[in-house]
């Protein structure tokens, strides 16, 4: 299950990124590249915050070592 969500994440990060310089470059419209940022966005938001800096059993972040 986390690794679907994080290729989601992974997912919604490059409908994020790639639209705007496709729309630089001349290869989509404006409408399309703002349709395809949200739809990015969304999923981004939808999937992202179930993986990220999960915490331990005691509270304590999984980057912390002591």
């Amino acid at each position: 299950m986390k690794n679907l969500l994080k290729i989601g994440s992974f997912l919604g990060l490059l409908l994020t990124i790639v639209p705007p310089i496709t729309f630089f470059m001349g290869n989509s419209e404006l409408s399309q590249m703002k349709w395809t940022m949200g739809i990015g966005m969304v999923l981004w938001f939808v999937t992202a915050p179930f993986w990220i800096n999960k915490k331990r059993e005691d509270g304590r972040p999984k980057t912390e070592e002591n």
